[in-house]
């Protein structure tokens, strides 16, 4: 694929077929050699595995949850003889190296485990009982994204290799993150076949533009044969509003807006010959101006979160369920918005953010990365930047792009290496949203990045890890920061901030690692915030407990949930309940 080159998310309507080949399929561990004789025939003393899911955490069984390598996934399908169009095999996520086989051929191969990726499938290649083979490398290192370390230990783990000589001891290979999130792997997200006519419709953009009570759409699509293809705009109830064709502006009369908490989404019908595809969209602006984030010319509070995608059993596997669960629980606190940390998440869980005003930071899997991999990953960077855009332009519930989280923005190459990018991403976007790169640097005032984004996003873990304990001290470090960035005139968020919380750990006076400490932790970083006009909003760190590498500062994974890892709320979830119900969505600092 190409820049940006992205495909639509499949669907099935009076010109396309859909088959889901999510389910049981047989599995196998390999090593760190690549065994193409597992791809081409089937597998041998093979084990069941569930897909879409991390295998990690599937079995009773340490060699799986921390296996370092190569695994090998396969299942058989048949196809009734219906179509004589095109057939496509398509991937939404696999984490994070894969070699794609059908029937001994190998079709495809992708890094990058959090983006989609398909090719067409040859009718001459099928026969009755196909043997789909996915092989998975979940290796990561200085050229990958999210990051991994090598001849070092892990963020927060313990064994480094260096030991091996002075403690006569040999460590297994194994994958040390620099990222504070547990490197699950395996196929996280569906696996699909569809089918298009021959000529069909490849991608669709969207945008808007608000009009007084109206808004312009123009509604532009990349089709095989070239030419143009015929678009109906269809309002919430399916009714017919406007008519024309792609590239050419149509007009919604009294348009109802996308806004946070009370979403509309508009259809775009795009006909193509024989080829069809519905498109949803939302009709709102987003702008930065001043010190203020603009939403349809609103100054808007986000309230909310980190989240991630992570659940017992399934790991990083799409748990559509819980995603249900997320948005409900984040609508009883009275929250707003997340940021998909530290990777793009689901097109599903988009859609459905899109569905119940939801507002969303989209950033990228550029996690962990520091002086030492900016020259080795640049290119990836940018493809998977031009690739998260191509992927997630259409959704109204995105309103900003996050390049990276906490690079070591310190380094004199940095504002080198990301200025670049900011205008990358700009250029990617047809809706020019802000763009944003999260910081986290113990000396901030030598951060060379994080003023040159549209918004200032910074991590801060005062009364954590700097002044754990002591929040009269973090209240000052707080206060003093948010003087040093006042002179920026530019809208700055909180976009992590947070302590561990073990779930029924009680103390009173409140110390580190209780429920009460936790919630005293927020209170006081709160009050520095509500002083400051150009604080634009709050994410706290976050939104459940998840699973981490094993490490001496990780009781099965980070505690810094404000709801357990099985959604029970802590105190500081009743907290932020009565703070973010008093706080409006907009115009909350004047």
């Amino acid at each position: 694929m190409g820049m940006g080159d992205f495909m639509l998310f499949p669907q099935m309507n009076s010109s396309r077929l859909l088959l889901k080949l999510d389910g049981i399929w047989n599995f196998a561990l390999g090593s760190v050699d690549f065994d193409e004789n597992c791809c081409s025939e089937p597998l041998n003393q093979c084990e069941k595995m569930y897909v879409p899911a991390s295998y990690n955490d599937q079995k009773a069984d340490a060699r799986f949850r921390d296996h370092f390598g190569w695994v090998y996934y396969q299942t058989q399908f048949s196809l009734p003889a219906l179509f004589d169009g095109r057939l496509v095999l398509r991937f939404c996520a696999v984490t994070h190296h894969c070699r794609v086989y059908l029937n001994g051929v190998k079709l495809m191969e992708h890094s990058g485990g959090f983006l989609p990726f398909e090719c067409e499938i040859a009718h001459d290649l099928l026969r009755d009982g196909n043997l789909l083979s996915v092989a998975v490398d979940n290796r990561i290192d200085t050229t990958t994204l999210p990051v991994g370390n090598e001849y070092q230990q892990a963020m927060f783990g313990s064994g480094l290799p260096a030991f091996e000589s002075v403690r006569k001891t040999e460590i297994k290979p194994q994958n040390y993150p620099n990222f504070d999130f547990f490197n699950y792997s395996g196929i996280h997200r569906s696996v699909w076949i569809y089918t298009t006519p021959k000529a069909y419709i490849d991608d669709i953009t969207v945008t808007t533009e608000i009009e007084g009570a109206d808004a312009r759409v123009t509604v532009s699509a990349a089709l095989s044969a070239g030419g143009s293809a015929a678009v109906t705009i269809l309002d919430a109830n399916d009714c017919e509003i406007a008519r024309g064709s792609t590239d050419t502006p149509l007009i919604i009369k009294n348009a109802t807006l996308w806004q946070p908490g009370a979403a509309y989404l508009y259809t775009a019908k795009v006909v193509y010959q024989s080829d069809c595809y519905l498109q949803k969209f939302g009709v709102r602006s987003v702008a930065v101006s001043g010190d203020k984030f603009l939403i349809n010319g609103r100054p808007f509070y986000f309230k909310g979160f980190g989240k991630h995608e992570d659940s017992e059993t399934l790991g990083r596997g799409i748990n559509e369920a819980q995603n249900i669960r997320d948005l409900s629980l984040m609508k009883w606190m009275g929250a707003n918005s997340f940021r998909t940390s530290h990777y793009p998440y689901s097109e599903e869980m988009l859609a459905l953010c899109d569905e119940e005003g939801i507002v969303v930071i989209a950033e990228t899997p550029a996690v962990g990365l520091n002086r030492n991999s900016y020259t080795k990953i640049a290119a990836t960077h940018r493809q998977v930047i031009c690739d998260m855009i191509a992927r997630d332009k259409n959704h109204p519930s995105i309103v900003m792009w996050s390049l990276a989280n906490e690079p070591d923005t310190e380094d004199e190459n940095a504002y080198d290496y990301f200025a670049p990018l900011y205008t990358l991403a700009h250029d990617c976007d047809p809706q020019d949203r802000p763009v944003t790169t999260v910081v986290c640097n113990n000396n901030y005032i030598k951060d060379r990045t994080a003023t040159a984004m549209d918004v200032i996003c910074i991590n801060r873990y005062y009364g954590w890890y700097i002044f754990g304990g002591d929040l009269d001290a973090a209240q000052q470090a707080m206060t003093a920061e948010m003087e040093y960035f006042r002179q920026f005139k530019k809208p700055l968020m909180m976009t992590e901030y947070g302590a561990d919380a073990i779930s029924g750990l009680h103390q009173n006076p409140p110390t580190m690692f209780s429920e009460e400490y936790q919630e005293a932790y927020y209170r006081c970083m709160n009050s520095v915030l509500d002083k400051y006009d150009f604080v634009i909003g709050e994410h706290a760190w976050n939104f459940a407990d998840f699973q981490t590498v094993q490490g001496t500062m990780r009781a099965d994974g980070n505690k810094k949930g404000i709801f357990t890892r099985d959604r029970r709320p802590k105190l500081a979830a009743h907290y932020f309940r009565t703070r973010w119900s008093a706080i409006p969505d907009f115009d909350y600092k004047k």
